[in-house]
């Protein structure tokens, strides 16, 4: 009786451990290795960052470009490629909306959506202090792979200094605040909610750079620039640990920075602006950067992952 009593428990440990190590993550795969999670998140959070990152690139153009905000006399500065803008105003507020319809000015992305941008009418883009609604919904498709992220949600902008970018070269530093939260609907059909908090300085150098930081605190980690829910169902925090630069002499790309991604099984360290092998490059032009990450697997080895961004 006491052996049928020990198979019995026998089998319905087996068992328990059987369901544990098939438990199905919300990807639909298995999930028996940190890794899946850890490199799903990595690249994530790079193509959401770029795809914000890229769309705030062309609200400043949108914004230096017409009058009524930023103003002066007249529109200056360039066009979006393949989107159309209409700027109106009614009940004390001005407004602009950039309809998407396809690829960028440099064809690494797709876009198709709207974005509101809102401000009251009795202030200018210019002004010190002057903030910025911007409201999106957008579906960004990485043209490189296929894979589409939709990004919808409210953020403000504030123009901490004031100025515009068309006097940079003259002004010497312009600082933004970014504020607010997105809606994620990652290419599995998981939707996510990710705070947004980061300030991105202006510079001149051979053309505008863009230097960005993370702004939020929490828990004790500082210089948060984005942090919620993954695509898992599982927290995750993204503070900026050197700071991210885009270049415009570079087609407004990455060049470097590095990211910590945290609270999740283990701290993913994420650098960028590297070659394939891992080594810090120079703008490579029409050629690739990539990212590298680094975390502490099982029984504490190093576990590294390059891919392209």
């Amino acid at each position: 009786m006491q052996s049928k009593i020990r198979s019995i428990a026998t089998i319905s440990l087996a068992m328990t451990i059987l369901i544990a190590s098939c438990k199905k993550t919300d990807t639909g795969t298995t999930a028996t290795d940190p890794t899946v999670e850890l490199t799903a998140q990595t690249t994530d959070q790079s193509n959401v960052s770029a795809a914000n990152d890229a769309v705030e690139n062309d609200v400043n153009v949108v914004l230096e470009g017409t009058a009524s905000f930023n103003g002066r006399m007249e529109n200056t500065l360039g066009v979006l490629c393949n989107a159309t803008t209409v700027a109106d105003s009614s009940n004390g507020v001005r407004r602009i909306t950039i309809t998407y319809g396809g690829a960028n000015c440099v064809g690494s992305r797709t876009i198709t959506g709207v974005v509101v941008l809102s401000m009251p009418i009795g202030s200018h883009w210019k002004d010190v202090g002057a903030v910025m609604t911007m409201t999106q919904n957008l579906t960004i498709t990485k043209v490189s792979d296929g894979k589409s992220v939709i990004i919808s949600g409210s953020k403000t902008i504030t123009n901490v200094t004031g100025g515009r970018l068309s006097d940079l070269a003259k002004k010497g530093t312009i600082t933004h605040l970014i504020a607010g939260a997105d809606s994620i609907t990652f290419d599995n059909g998981k939707q996510r909610i990710w705070q947004v908090a980061k300030q991105r300085v202006f510079t001149y150098s051979d053309g505008v750079v863009i230097t960005t930081t993370g702004t939020h605190t929490d828990a004790g980690v500082t210089g948060i620039a984005e942090w919620g829910t993954n695509r898992f169902g599982n927290a995750f925090v993204t503070a900026i640990s050197a700071p991210m630069v885009i270049r415009q002499d570079c087609d407004f790309r990455l060049v470097s920075g590095a990211v910590v991604h945290s609270k999740l099984v283990d701290n993913v360290t994420v650098t960028f602006g590297l070659d394939s092998t891992g080594v810090s490059t120079g703008c490579p032009g029409s050629g690739t950067y990539y990212y590298k990450a680094v975390w502490q697997g099982v029984n504490g080895v190093t576990k590294t992952i390059i891919l392209p961004y």
